[in-house]
């Protein structure tokens, strides 16, 4: 970990971008970090959004009104926070790094529609803290990408949509079909319909990260059609733990058979899990990596009919 340099105080006077400071401009963020005496940390995959093309992408894509709230996870110095605070009725903003916040206060200081909270998301209890209609807009942090993903699709009150940044390999990942099913694409298209906004360059961030990235758009779903309602009670809870524990047994060893997995995994011998495969309309003969969302829905109905999911 390294020192910022400084930069000389009228450079935010010079880097204005409609009438207030462009936190997209490299020398005025190394200033503000500098006379913050803060350092960044690699650790927290702290990059900085330094292209407003890229910028305008993602609040495009989030289609917020002024009827809309909005949750930013890892506000930072406020490059995002601030385009959202524009649009939206109320922005939420959770920080980990209480350091960062003291200059976002700074930076938001003329909005009236931040509720910020020094807080790290994982922990965050969503559904205590956000009542109602919302939306996740976010550049996070790569390395809790897949935590934060399944947290936010998993509680209660689930937001609209998630229109965040994430690395290109695990955008692609996520939006995968047949033959390239992975079980972060199941789980993820289990609860909602993931599409690629665009993809954005190295040189989009300071410090310039190691891998490209995507703008990833992910709209939840009001259902997951199992057999249970669409409300989120008790047993539809159950029901998708139960539609996961055959996910992951399913992907247990993605190079091998279906019929492999399942039967060690539900110790089954491999002629009697062939037959409840086939009995789902489904080939034994398969990889997991093969099936589309509808086989593993009709799988489980199947598994969990023959009393193998309660």
């Amino acid at each position: 970990m390294t020192a910022l340099s400084s930069f000389p105080v009228y450079c935010l006077l010079l880097t204005v971008y409609y009438g207030v400071v462009d936190l997209t401009n490299i020398p005025t963020i190394k200033n503000l970090l500098s006379n913050n005496k803060l350092w960044l940390s690699k650790k927290l995959g702290q990059h900085f959004l330094v292209s407003r093309h890229v910028l305008n992408e993602i609040i495009n894509a989030s289609n917020i009104s002024k009827d809309d709230k909005v949750l930013e996870i890892g506000s930072g110095i406020g490059i995002l926070t601030i385009e959202l605070l524009k649009k939206a009725d109320k922005v939420i903003a959770v920080e980990k790094d209480a350091a960062l916040l003291n200059i976002l206060k700074k930076t938001t200081k003329d909005f009236d529609n931040l509720i910020i909270q020094n807080k790290d998301i994982l922990s965050f209890d969503i559904d205590k803290e956000i009542q109602g209609h919302y939306q996740v807009v976010s550049n996070i942090p790569y390395y809790i990408t897949s935590p934060v993903i399944r947290k936010f699709l998993e509680v209660k009150n689930r937001p609209s949509s998630l229109i965040i940044m994430v690395q290109k390999e695990v955008a692609e990942r996520i939006i995968a079909k047949p033959p390239n099913m992975n079980i972060l694409a199941v789980s993820v298209q289990f609860f909602a319909k993931p599409e690629i906004i665009s993809f954005v360059p190295k040189d989009s961030f300071w410090p310039k990260p190691k891998v490209d990235s995507a703008i990833i758009k992910i709209t939840v779903n009001p259902s997951t059609l199992l057999r249970v309602g669409s409300k989120q009670t008790p047993e539809k809870r159950i029901a998708e733990k139960l539609f996961f524990r055959l996910i992951k047994i399913g992907f247990s060893s993605p190079r091998k058979k279906l019929v492999n997995n399942l039967a060690a995994g539900f110790l089954l011998n491999k002629e009697e899990t062939a037959k409840l495969i086939i009995k789902s309309g489904v080939d034994s003969n398969k990889r997991p990596q093969d099936l589309f969302l509808e086989d593993w829905k009709r799988m489980y109905n199947v598994f969990r009919d023959n009393k193998l999911l309660k």
